[in-house]
């Protein structure tokens, strides 16, 4: 307690003995209150729902699958990554054509404790992880994840809930699905009606929106489900603040998991961790506490006043404009290495972009003009200047959908993507007729009516030097633009209803496959993944070629032709693939970045002495 907070005491009167037991109350309360082990993060954004159906952003999943668990996920410490059984008894019984999967559940796995169950314990069982996946496209749920799972093309899923649509009744759970089979008690089986090589860790792997879930929780609350997440996993949820702060705390009922992983004989981090927690109880810690901090310098102050534990890339690594203050010519600063900070520096699997509304009057369109229009506030974009000015280096340029660690990205490929380029942006334009036919300096449509750009932001301040940066381009074209600003879960939402005209984001590989980052151009995706809603039948027969094809060089190809139409068509502008820079303070053990996962939280552990001394 600082001098100033002890009202009306003059220390002259203060006796040295009582002096010494009330300076050392605080410390000993301080040291009391840390017996219990908690993880304190943030986010950058807020969340938007806690039902896995309804999920679309980075944040919602980050929390839930700590509560709700997949039938597979991911090795902590292996890289490359490696695929191990969480609720599956192993790895699955596969069909020579990849079209039946096997997959046996381990016994004994109970939900967390919940009043739906009504006080009994409940064993997990086939249908659980059934239902979880049915609820994807049950069309009340208005998924994201729906079109995905169909492409999965699992037999009878389709018709049910067609069913349901034709009927406007709702959606039959009970009705038999050729496709999703419990064949006892503990055995699901998959029928696809096409080869999908890739069906574990594209469908069944990782937990954000497939994970188990029990039939009489979500009937118990009903519209209610998104706040009342129940699971399986390490955690449950204690407490919540919608968009300021979450708490999840140890799931009591959660089964004996001791630390187990499989790094690389010749990775020394890896064995080094392993070494120290293999055999521990998981989880390691108590508590997870996150808050979430949009702006950046109180995002940096948290960390650095030591509110928070870490600064990580899933969901809010350090903020750009911090990291030459953090790390000076990529070197941690001295007083963070006095403070005995951890930096972490890396290639992400994601990539930031702008999308194209395809529907809307202005910009969408598949005709020679709009495609010009599109190209051309693309090339009027300095990607180059956002990496050097806004993300401190931290970036490199995008040139396709894929993004690094996945299949289909090649470092070596080069496209318009990146290209910045005002003369040929402004050669498009008059080519195409956007001329500015009175003089005021900008530019009109080729019909002669007014153009004004709607290009939707938030108001965070990092934003206004994006749309600063975005506005500088534009003018160089002779276009006008406007910034309407919104909170991201609104944006996201008026983006999923085809609403906006222009929008950024990013977004974040779920696995090692680069098609997941085509369903962003499927068609059938459009307004779920497909904010753009791109429809082009050449995309969605490429889409369709590359799921059921094993990897290989002609797989590789047809993701080829598939950047080829992305650049073609731009309906959406790739941006850059994120540098993350991570710091952690000295008491978070046993931390490695993951690569597509987000349930890390129980693989690592905190040191509450050390946070009390610091």
């Amino acid at each position: 307690m600082e001098d100033t907070e002890v009202p009306l005491i003059d220390r002259r009167t203060v006796l040295a003995a009582p002096l010494a037991l009330a300076l050392a109350r605080p410390a000993a309360a301080a040291v009391a209150a840390t017996t219990k082990k908690i993880l304190r993060l943030p986010f950058r954004g807020a969340e938007t729902s806690f039902d896995p159906a309804k999920i679309s952003d980075l944040y919602s999943r980050c929390i839930t699958t700590q509560i709700l668990e997949a039938l597979y996920g991911y090795d902590h410490l292996a890289r490359p990554v490696k695929v191990i059984p969480v609720l599956a008894d192993g790895m699955p019984e596969v069909s020579e054509d990849f079209r039946v999967w096997t997959i046996r559940i381990k016994r004994g796995i109970y939900f967390a404790d919940d009043p739906a169950f009504k006080g009994k314990p409940r064993e997990l069982v086939a249908e659980d992880v059934l239902y979880g996946l049915k609820r994807l496209v049950d069309p009340a749920n208005k998924s994201p994840g729906a079109t995905s799972l169909l492409d999965d093309g699992m037999l009878g899923l389709a018709e049910v809930r067609q069913a349901a649509l034709d009927s406007r009744k709702p959606f039959n759970y009970d009705a038999p699905v050729a496709g999703m089979k419990a064949l006892d008690r503990y055995t699901v089986q998959f029928r696809l009606a096409q080869s999908r090589p890739r069906f574990v860790t594209g469908t069944l792997a990782g937990g954000s929106i497939s994970g188990a879930q029990a039939r009489e929780v979500v009937e118990f609350y009903g519209d209610k489900i998104g706040d009342h997440p129940v699971g399986t996993g390490p955690f449950r949820l204690k407490s919540w603040t919608r968009s300021s702060k979450i708490v999840l705390e140890r799931n009591p009922t959660f089964r004996e998991m001791l630390y187990d992983a499989q790094p690389a004989a010749d990775d020394a981090e890896g064995q080094a961790i392993l070494a120290r927690f293999k055999g521990r109880l998981l989880p390691m810690v108590d508590e997870v506490e996150i808050s979430i901090i949009e702006e950046s310098q109180p995002f940096w102050l948290a960390f650095l006043n030591t509110e928070v534990d870490a600064l990580v890339t899933a969901a809010g690594s350090v903020p750009p404009e911090f990291t030459s203050i953090i790390a000076p010519n990529g070197k941690l600063a001295a007083n963070l290495v006095r403070r005995g900070v951890q930096l972490r520096r890396t290639v992400l699997a994601d990539t930031t972009m702008l999308y194209f509304n395809m529907e809307d009057p202005i910009v969408g369109g598949y005709t020679p003009e709009r495609v010009a229009l599109r190209r051309a506030i693309s090339l009027a974009y300095d990607v180059q200047r956002e990496i050097t000015l806004i993300r401190r280096g931290l970036g490199i340029p995008a040139q396709s959908p894929m993004v690094p660690h996945t299949t289909g990205y090649d470092p070596a490929y080069k496209s318009e993507m990146s290209e910045y380029n005002p003369a040929k942006a402004n050669a498009l334009l008059d080519m195409y007729g956007y001329l500015d036919r009175d003089g005021d300096g900008w530019r009109e449509t080729p019909d002669g009516q007014p153009l004004v750009l709607a290009y939707a932001s938030q108001p965070e301040q990092i934003y206004r030097e994006y749309n600063n940066l975005t506005r500088r381009g534009l003018k160089e074209i002779g276009l006008r633009v406007d910034f309407p600003v919104q909170q991201w879960p609104a944006n996201l939402k008026q983006a999923q209803a085809g609403k906006l005209q222009i929008w950024s984001l990013g977004l974040s590989a779920a696995d090692p496959d680069g098609q997941t980052a085509l369903q962003y151009v499927y068609g059938p995706q459009a307004g779920e993944q497909n904010l753009a809603r791109f429809k082009l039948p050449a995309m969605d027969r490429l889409y369709e070629q590359t799921a059921s094809m094993v990897d290989g060089p002609e797989r590789e190809k047809l993701f080829f032709e598939a950047k080829r139409l992305c650049t073609a068509y731009m309906p959406y502008r790739y941006i850059v693939h994120r540098l993350g820079t991570e710091v952690l303070h000295p008491w978070v053990l046993g931390y490695r970045r993951p690569v597509f996962w987000n349930n890390w939280y129980h693989m690592v552990d905190v040191d509450p002495e050390r946070r009390v001394s610091a």
